[in-house]
């Protein structure tokens, strides 16, 4: 018969207490469906080690950290100063060779920099006079009577524009029509780039000698026209009144037929010469190249001064 392994304990526990004998000899083995209630063991003694108790870990506090000594931060300030002054020292020392050197890119010939530096014309090629003055003033009058007399070339960049404005075909036609209209400046590459053919064109037929009317209009056209195209000699002033020069251009409207001859667009163009072109003017008498001609006398009394001014400049 089986039994139950609760029942199986309470027995040996029991025959334990009764029977001390039986206690030192016989062990239970464990239970199973096939053991007997008692079997004889024998006593074997246990090959494994007692473990021994854990120690408790003893945690140690780090050493607490003290800040650096003030010899250590002037040292550390010390080196990091001396290393900064002399890399900027060399760094200084390298490019002051570089611009003293001057070297070319070695990519391309020094004769070719040369040409792309300069302007189309040299002074000995050309001579060219800029012609400045408010709307109206007379300075087409004047340009014509320097062309008769001394054989110049007059390019008036107002003439320029109308004409690449009618010209069929051309991409900046409605540009500068809006802006003639408008009194505002027509941008600089369109004016520039038109003056340049313009000279070309005369340069090879053997005229050299140039009045550009009404150009430049502004600084940046000063300073890109002396770039790319040629240097002036220096720049003829007509200095007129607005009210002088509103009767004029009034007058001139009556048969003109230009768009720009209206009350309208002639206030716009005196703003903005004054607002554009005097810096220009301003900029020319500073470097005493600039002849200025008061033009409230007849055309007659002011080519006589145009006439003596030039004189004193160039030959004519």
């Amino acid at each position: 018969m089986l039994l139950r392994p609760t029942t199986t304990r309470l027995l040996q526990s029991a025959a334990s207490r009764s029977f001390p004998l039986y206690a030192s000899v016989y062990r239970p083995r464990p239970f199973s469906s096939r053991s007997c209630l008692f079997a004889p063991v024998e006593s074997q003694p246990s090959s494994e080690k007692p473990e021994e108790p854990k120690k408790p870990e003893s945690r140690q506090t780090p050493p607490s950290r003290q800040p650096p000594s003030l010899g250590r931060l002037l040292l550390i300030v010390g080196t990091f100063s001396a290393c900064f002054y002399a890399l900027a020292r060399s760094m200084r020392k390298e490019r002051e060779a570089r611009r003293d050197l001057k070297l070319p890119n070695p990519e391309i010939p020094p004769e070719m920099i040369e040409k792309f530096k300069r302007p189309a014309f040299t002074r000995d090629e050309v001579k060219v006079i800029f012609v400045l003055g408010g709307p109206g003033v007379g300075k087409g009058t004047q340009c014509a009577n320097l062309v008769r007399d001394f054989n110049y070339v007059h390019l008036s960049a107002g003439d320029l524009l109308r004409a690449e404005q009618a010209r069929e075909g051309s991409q900046y036609g409605e540009l500068i029509k809006t802006h003639i209209r408008e009194g505002i400046i027509v941008p600089q590459e369109i004016t520039i780039a038109l003056l340049k053919n313009a000279m070309t064109a005369e340069v090879k037929q053997g005229r050299t000698k140039f009045l550009i009317d009404g150009f430049p209009r502004k600084m940046d056209q000063a300073i890109k026209f002396e770039e790319d195209v040629a240097e002036s000699e220096f720049t003829l002033y007509f200095d007129c009144t607005e009210d002088v020069m509103l009767q004029r251009l009034l007058k001139r409207g009556e048969s003109s037929g230009r768009e720009d001859d209206n009350i309208e667009s002639i206030k716009k163009r005196f703003k903005t010469f004054v607002e554009t072109s005097m810096p220009v003017v301003d900029y020319y008498r500073k470097q005493n190249k600039l002849i200025s001609v008061p033009c409230e006398k007849s055309k007659e009394e002011v080519y006589e001064i145009v006439k003596a001014q030039i004189s004193d400049r160039m030959v004519i």
